[in-house]
């Protein structure tokens, strides 16, 4: 055999090696697996929809920060006692359930979400019907009264210290106040009111906002006998244990979010903002959830409650 020859093979073998040895570092890419995080979504109205809503922000977030995010659905009851149990890296709750965890392990406030014409804040409404003439927080007593979830506040916590501000107390000078059962119960308290079970409902204001503007009520048909102050919406935490660095690129990813922003989900490409039904992210200071605080201390409620 020739040197020539003897040449030729050598240098096709070298390549043959090369193109093996890149193809097995490029399988071993391939196969590497993203680390997992999972994200705890409180269930406002129901499982089906949180997770109807939330599936494309948290598959935005996975692709952004290459973390496989787990999006768990949790019960506003249990909320408290599983994250205790480090079941969740990142929350996203209600404000009060923020203030909970807060005190209890360290939550690291990250972004409010914005939604509705007070933007990263909210507020909770005392209504009745129209023709009931209960018009003034002196009215309410005697009567009967629904309430949101009692974790909610601007369903329950607001309107609460409403009335003990005014010199109500609601477990002695109503007539009775209750809490509906299963999913959607903020549209429920005010279809209480409205079709007359009810005297008086303890709204979110954000809720009358969007029925009114689906065509469900309409601003005729109640008495706004009070309104609280405002105060944060919903809001993104990290646990304490989350990295600086990755806890940061998170913030920055939802405040950065446009309502141009979009995700390819389940084969389809979505507006993260829309299908969440968020307007966007503010960056508020823990200092401005202190009304939350006074509330729940006022009204004898977690984390402040003495027994």
């Amino acid at each position: 055999m020739s040197l020539g020859i003897k040449f030729i093979l050598k240098s096709v073998a070298g390549l043959v090696l090369l193109l093996l040895t890149g193809s097995l570092l490029a399988g071993c890419d391939a196969v590497k697996e993203r680390p997992k995080m999972r994200i705890g979504y409180m269930n406002c109205n129901s499982e089906a929809e949180t997770r109807a809503r939330f599936g494309p922000l948290n598959e935005y977030l996975s692709q952004k920060l290459g973390i496989d995010f787990e999006l768990v659905s949790v019960d506003t009851q249990e909320f408290a006692e599983r994250f205790h149990k480090g079941e969740f890296d990142f929350t996203h709750t209600n404000s009060l359930l923020y203030i909970i965890l807060r005190e209890q392990k360290n939550l690291r406030l990250l972004a409010t979400e914005k939604r509705g014409q007070y933007g990263p804040r909210t507020a909770g409404t005392l209504i009745s019907r129209k023709d009931s003439g209960i018009k003034t927080l002196a009215d309410l007593k005697g009567k009967y009264l629904l309430f949101g979830p009692q974790l909610a506040p601007s369903g329950f916590l607001a309107q609460y210290d409403l009335m003990l501000q005014a010199g109500i107390n609601p477990e002695q000078d109503l007539a009775y106040y209750g809490i509906p059962r299963g999913s959607f119960k903020h549209e429920k308290v005010v279809y209480g009111v409205y079709f007359g079970k009810y005297d008086v409902a303890a709204a979110p204001a954000l809720d009358l906002e969007l029925m009114i503007r689906d065509g469900k009520i309409t601003a005729d048909d109640f008495n706004i006998i009070a309104q609280s102050e405002i105060f944060p919406y919903c809001t993104f935490g990290a646990a304490r244990q989350i990295p600086d660095e990755l806890a940061e690129k998170f913030r920055m990813l939802l405040l950065d979010l446009t309502p141009e922003s979009t995700v390819t989900y389940q084969s389809e490409t979505v507006k993260v903002l829309d299908s969440a039904w968020i307007d966007g992210f503010a960056q508020l200071e823990d200092a401005d959830y202190d009304p939350i605080r006074r509330m729940a201390k006022n009204a004898n409620m977690p984390p402040y409650q003495e027994f």
